[in-house]
């Protein structure tokens, strides 16, 4: 075996130093617990079956199609996983008849989605929606300079990346029930989790950073017309709730060591349980791309690195009033903007609410999404010693509403 192929090929993102977890599926067999190396999947049930895992974790953890086994087990055993798969890529043969090329299977959701809550903590975005669909009230709410804003989203309506989206219906006015004609995207980074405390307690934000397994792209998508409707008093409802997309590999918080940042100085200062001794933030390039009418357009290109709370103070915030987590619940960022026009993450802000449309290359003009528009969301990130680390993708492409 090559070093190449050991490690994962240059320029892949799925590297030695990356190593994310996913569910595969093969025709004909059984969906199983798998590994991004290069252009591979390692089979983790191979592994396990051959004794080449750490006899702390059980090997059916790897025979099941979700992650939810191994993320119960918790920080040691994780580390443990990584830990192991590295040596065994490292020493060579060992590894090698555990990989599956990636283009000969299925990826699947990659979690048993518990929960799913949505934040809303990117300053820039929190202002630009602000000032557009609330011109006549301040930009932001008030609590939001104090606390990690979030709602309580439809856990059963996460899919897959490549998972079509069907274009929603709902009241748009009063007696106006139909298509959604302002639909839109909302480029996010997400968490899922291991189990949490028992008895459920609140954590520290320093504390949270253990209960965190790794990251995953989220595209919240997003029927604005509906949204403006109903929203008030209670928050986002039929609005958000018909989909929400993540992509297929969870990158371990441990391979984005090279990624931690600073984040945005806090003021007023967070509250003490939401102050954290070290540097959380994560410098995470992300990119949006439309394809219209077999054209790809790359409509906004972004960082993750400016994002006002970071990953650790959400879940701690999540937890403050004592409410419980469980292993494979997703916790998603809220939308990622930057302060250029060219890093908003969301057509709302992009079009500034439709307003003004975004010029196409080649022609046209992009409002909110048309039907069979594709939406394709990739991140990546500097790892430790350099290189690349691959975040992967989501996209989903748009099919007309039912009916």
């Amino acid at each position: 075996m090559t070093s190449a192929a050991r490690t994962g090929p240059a320029g892949s993102g799925f590297t030695i130093g990356n190593l994310p977890f996913g569910v595969f599926r093969r025709p004909g067999h059984q969906p199983r617990v798998g590994v991004a190396l290069g252009r591979d999947v390692i089979a983790m049930a191979v592994l396990a079956e051959r004794g080449l895992l750490p006899e702390e974790v059980p090997g059916e953890v790897f025979r099941r199609r979700h992650l939810n086994g191994l993320l119960e087990l918790g920080p040691s055993a994780w580390g443990q996983t990584r830990a192991r798969l590295q040596e065994l890529i490292t020493d060579g043969g060992e590894i090698e008849s555990a990989l599956v090329p990636l283009d000969e299977v299925e990826l699947l959701l990659p979690v048993r989605v518990g929960d799913y809550i949505d934040f809303y903590s990117s300053l820039a975005h929190a202002e630009n929606a602000g000032l557009i669909l609330r011109p006549e009230a301040p930009e932001l709410p008030p609590a939001w300079r104090h606390l990690p804003i979030g709602y309580h989203g439809k856990a059963g309506t996460v899919v897959v990346s490549g998972t079509p989206v069907t274009r929603p219906w709902g009241f748009t006015g009063p007696g106006a029930f139909g298509p959604s004609t302002k639909l839109d995207f909302e480029l996010e980074v997400g968490f899922v989790t291991g189990p949490g405390p028992v008895p459920p307690r609140p954590l520290s934000a320093s504390e949270a950073v253990g209960y965190i397994f790794g990251v995953v792209l989220v595209n919240d998508w997003s029927a604005r017309d509906l949204q403006a409707f109903e929203a008030r008093p209670l928050g986002p409802f039929l609005g958000k709730s018909f989909a929400t997309s993540i992509s297929p590999w969870v990158v371990p918080v441990s391979a984005l060591e090279g990624a931690r940042t600073s984040s945005p100085t806090q003021d007023p200062p967070p509250a003490a349980h939401l102050r954290l001794e070290e540097p959380w933030g994560l410098d995470l390039d992300l990119k949006v791309t439309i394809v219209r009418g077999g054209q790809a357009h790359t409509v906004s290109s972004t960082s993750f690195a400016g994002h006002y709370w970071t990953l650790p103070q959400q879940l701690a915030h999540a937890t403050s009033n004592g409410a419980s987590f469980r292993a494979g619940d997703l916790f998603a960022s809220g939308t990622v903007s930057g302060e250029g026009e060219g890093q908003r993450g969301s057509l709302l802000e992009l079009t500034w609410g439709g307003a003004q449309p975004v010029d196409l290359a080649g022609g046209g003009r992009l409002g909110y999404l048309e039907d069979g528009d594709e939406v394709i969301m990739r991140g990546s990130a500097t790892g430790v010693g350099g290189g690349r680390i691959d975040l992967g993708e989501v996209r989903g492409a748009i099919v007309p509403a039912a009916g």
